[in-house]
């Protein structure tokens, strides 16, 4: 005798299996298995396998940030763990030394270039504009006066406005930097610098450049600096700022 499906079971006949179980020593019985069922189950594993993989990326990504030695008022987490990834990897698990930051030496250029001297490892600079937007240039020589552009193609400008965007170098020419009395200067050609501060450190301007093929860092081409910092590497031991790097 064939019995009609439960009235729930009747709006989605598609989606169940009914199974006729019978045999000389086992009690006939029906079983009823949602045909969505396997693939609901891989769906959970799928989900954890993709958990699983993030938890290993998010590991590697903490691998890679680099420990600060001081104390930062530009650059958080957030900001690190995009820029890690981004860092040649000859600078890779060594420590960050503040070099410079306006906050701390106040705003000339000359005073920058002071702090810089003596040094021969790549440096982070970070700048944050009125407008509260945060962006900057990764530099393989540390920033000087010369007659002269100098830095190699690992030199790369970023931003976070809105999101985080790296610009490598585009093989059109070689202005990486150009370090002046009256301004500092990052990518350049036809069209504008990439990154461009004066003496003071209170004017910048930033503009698509062929050396990086970037668009402008901020929101505004011309823009008045807020805050800057300058990070060095150094290959001897620190210890960690405790109070984690905000």
């Amino acid at each position: 005798m064939r019995r009609a499906l439960p009235r729930t079971m009747q709006t989605k006949v598609e989606d169940i299996r009914v199974l006729y179980f019978a045999g000389d020593r086992v009690e006939p019985y029906v079983q009823i298995i949602a045909v969505n069922e396997p693939k609901r189950r891989q769906s959970i594993c799928s989900s954890e396998e993709s958990e699983a993989e993030e938890s290993d990326d998010r590991a590697y990504v903490e691998d890679l940030l680099p420990m600060l030695c001081d104390h930062s008022q530009l650059l958080e987490d957030h900001h690190l763990e995009s820029l890690a990834t981004h860092m040649p990897a000859r600078t890779q698990g060594y420590p960050w030394q503040l070099a410079y930051s306006t906050a701390d030496h106040g705003t000339s250029l000359k005073t920058l270039y002071r702090s810089m001297a003596g040094l021969d490892s790549p440096v982070l600079l970070v700048v944050k504009d009125m407008n509260n937007k945060v962006f900057g240039a990764f530099s393989t020589s540390p920033f000087r006066v010369s007659d002269y552009c100098y830095g190699t193609g690992e030199t790369f400008l970023y931003t976070f406005s809105p999101d985080f965007k790296a610009y490598r170098w585009s093989g059109e020419n070689s202005y990486f930097v150009s370090g002046h009395l009256e301004s500092l200067q990052i990518g350049g050609g036809v069209g504008g610098f990439g990154l461009w501060l004066d003496a003071d450190l209170y004017r910048g301007a930033s503009y698509s450049c062929p050396t990086f093929c970037n668009q402008p860092l901020s929101t505004e081409e011309e823009f008045i600096v807020q805050d800057l910092e300058v990070w060095t590497i150094q290959n001897a031991t620190c210890p960690p700022y405790t109070k984690g790097r905000k």
